[in-house]
């Protein structure tokens, strides 16, 4: 039955990759709902994305919903990000996960992003002055992830997209899928693939798109709806593997006290160019606190070019976490940070609360 089911995964997996990547490079940048291609979580945004194959818990929601598996007993976590630095771009999540039983675990999350006020501007008032309007865009995650065995974990996650202005919005749903494969002696080397984003269009609807019109001479009124084009979602596939070196030589020492972790993972996008992930992590475990430090580099085409380039990251990302054990079974509170680095709007950070419960 276990067989069955990670078939019917990987089938599903193949399929979603082979539908969704069947265009070419002319539609590049014709996607919508871009937020859902920005990680919001400080841990697996510190080392790049590469740990696509290693995260776990509730933040694997992003990266390969298979990692939601791995999560203890209870997580709830907290992030904001300044995205692209001092473009005025707020960014919000929450999520929260907890275990049915001795495999299954269950995962809520809902990220937002607000662009500030902006100031309302028509064809006849193009200076503005005449009040603002906030933009938002969010998206509620709804995960289920499984050990099947103890090698393999699978997961699906479904989210519902929602954009809005004061007199526009478009909503959508979109799915996610992952597997991860775990092996080696110390359960050392992982492997993950995800395919992300995969949903019908979206298509914007409301009143601002109806035009009215006043006639002079009779005083009567006229509106005419305004067609609008649908816009695809940003699907991609997410491969990529790690390996943990464990660096402890004393046999009395806390089991993975100190754990090396190189990482990997390529995304191949739909929308735009593909790109390499490389990441470090290091952990460092005590009976009453952990640490972990790890940076991370994202290669794409150009992207040390500014005026080739397609996006305004320019590589590099790095982070830190500290965690206070608060249990016997390895619970834990912590404090999560992460850097992206941009040009030209600065710096990106990341800042996160985690508790953990085991």
């Amino acid at each position: 039955m276990r067989t069955k089911i990670i078939g019917i995964t990987l089938g599903l997996l193949a399929l979603g990759t082979t539908s969704s990547f069947a265009g070419n490079e002319d539609r590049a940048g014709s996607a919508g709902a871009g937020e859902l291609l920005v990680n919001p979580w400080a841990r697996s945004a510190g080392w790049g994305g590469a740990g696509m194959s290693w995260v776990r818990g509730i933040e694997a929601q992003f990266s390969n919903v298979a990692g939601l598996a791995y999560l203890g007993k209870t997580e709830i976590m907290f992030t904001n990000t300044n995205w692209l630095g001092s473009a005025g771009i707020g960014m919000n999540a929450l999520g929260f996960g907890q275990r049915l039983g001795e495999t299954s675990v269950l995962g809520i999350g809902v990220v937002t992003q607000n662009y500030g006020d902006l100031p309302i501007t028509t064809t006849e008032i193009p200076e503005g002055g005449i009040g603002t309007f906030r933009p938002q865009a969010m998206n509620f995650n709804l995960s289920f992830a499984k050990e099947f065995t103890n090698s393999i974990a699978g997961g699906i996650n479904v989210k519902v997209i929602s954009h809005s202005i004061t007199n526009l919005k478009a909503q959508g749903v979109a799915f996610d899928a992952g597997i991860r494969y775990t092996t080696g002696l110390k359960e050392q080397i992982k492997f993950g693939i995800a395919l992300k984003n995969v949903g019908p269009p979206m298509q914007f609807s409301g009143d601002g798109l109806s035009i009215e019109t006043n006639y002079v001479f009779s005083g009567m009124q006229s509106a005419t709806n305004q067609k609008v084009s649908s816009f695809e979602l940003p699907s991609l596939v997410n491969i990529g593997a790690s390996y943990d070196f464990h660096l402890s030589s004393d046999s009395a020492a806390i089991e993975n006290a100190n754990v090396l972790t190189l990482a990997a993972a390529f995304t191949s996008n739909s929308f735009t160019r593909d790109q390499w992930r490389g990441g470090l992590q290091y952990a460092m475990r005590t009976k009453k606190a952990n640490f972990y430090l790890r940076g991370g580099l994202v290669y794409e085409k150009s992207v040390f070019d500014a005026d080739l380039s397609a996006t305004a990251l320019t590589g590099p990302t790095g982070g830190v976490s500290v965690e206070i054990v608060t249990g016997s079974n390895g619970g834990s509170i912590g404090i999560d940070y992460g850097y992206r680095a941009s040009d030209p709007f600065g710096a990106i950070h990341t800042i996160g609360l985690r508790v953990d419960v085991r």
